[in-house]
């Protein structure tokens, strides 16, 4: 008997630290995220019913296939156990919870600066499709105060063409036409609106803390305008790397042809409101996220080049960008056969 119990002691003893492990493994989490490849969205597409790109006002061109948007998913708040998991995995990526959510920033916050920036490529990425398809500069109106004496009266979108009869063709122009005002002025604004006529709207200037010049409570800045809307019927995905994508699909639709030249084409990149291409983070989870989604070529940014080489590049074409006009002609290169530039 004594043998016997000893059996069941030693069993116990060693069963104990498994069972204490997988307590552990279920309940305590790690301060860690993992990183790895994310859902892809075709541009050219619909989600949930909607045009990803929506573009009315103006006659559209018809596309087909794909510009693919990338993304990276990400995982936070993991036990141990579902670390353990990802790690083994091989595609995913653990990375300290700091580099994500800052400690001085609650998640929140975090959460609506990225919203911030995604709302802001978005029009990035409006104003870089039109200006390389070589629409007007105008005095835009980029966010109306919903507290200013503009609201009900300018919207977002509109050009300011005069300021109390004076012509405004720009920043400095508009500018210069408010700087003597005072609050309690009444100004008289020209404006063209998007898919509306053009009007006339009478503002009574507002204060803002801290100045004397009379408050209007809008946002402009110069930027190319066209007669017609812009929409992205994505909510907050994929973040300011969208905006390559989202320009060529603009482009894409506004023009003959179709700039994938048949192929699956998938990509990534902030952009500027000049064209102007930027780095991405994730580039490696990107490029794998594609090539599962059945893409052959893949847009890098230059300066992410390097990286995304140590991806498992095998069936994927690497084209580097520099510029949203470069990764056009890039592509109609490659659809006539010529050879691009590569990373």
């Amino acid at each position: 008997m004594g043998g016997v119990n000893r059996r069941i002691w030693t069993l116990i003893v060693a069963l104990v630290p498994i069972l204490i492990f997988g307590v552990l493994a279920t309940t305590v989490t790690v301060p860690y995220v993992a990183l790895g490849p994310g859902p892809t969205f075709n541009t050219l597409g619909e989600v949930d019913g909607k045009q990803v790109v929506d573009i009315k006002g103006t006659e559209l061109h018809p596309v087909t296939g794909h510009l693919n948007m990338t993304t990276v998913s990400q995982m936070d708040g993991m036990t141990l156990g579902q670390a353990l998991i990802f790690w083994a995995s091989g595609q995913d990526q653990l990375i300290p919870r700091d580099l994500v959510y800052p400690p001085d920033k609650s998640k929140q916050e975090v959460d609506d600066a990225n919203t911030k920036d995604f709302r802001q490529s978005e029009d990035s990425a409006e104003y870089a499709a039109l200006d390389y398809l070589k629409y007007p500069m105008a005095v835009t109106v980029q966010q109306v105060d919903d507290k200013g004496p503009s609201k009900g009266k300018l919207q977002a979108g509109d050009a300011i063409d005069g300021v109390n009869n004076k012509p405004i063709a720009n920043l400095d122009q508009f500018q210069d036409a408010l700087k003597n005002t005072k609050p309690g002025d009444a100004i008289v604004i020209d404006y063209r609106r998007k898919n509306a006529p053009a009007g006339t709207v009478d503002i009574t200037l507002g204060s803002h803390p801290g100045r004397t010049q009379g408050f209007l409570g809008v946002s402009v800045l110069d930027a190319p305008w066209a007669p017609f809307t812009v929409d992205f019927n994505l909510a907050n995905v994929g973040g300011p790397s969208a905006g390559l994508m989202f320009s060529l699909a603009v482009v894409d639709k506004l023009t003959t042809g179709d700039l994938n030249g048949s192929k699956f084409v998938a990509g990534t990149g902030t952009i500027r409101g000049d064209g102007k291409v930027g780095s991405i983070g994730g580039i490696t989870h990107k490029i794998v996220a594609a090539k599962d989604a059945g893409a052959t070529v893949f847009l890098v940014p230059t300066d992410n080049c390097d990286e995304a080489k140590t991806a498992d590049e095998k069936g994927i074409e690497l084209l580097k960008v520099d510029t949203l006009s470069q990764a056009i002609d890039s592509l109609r290169t490659l659809s006539a056969g010529g050879e691009p530039p590569r990373c």
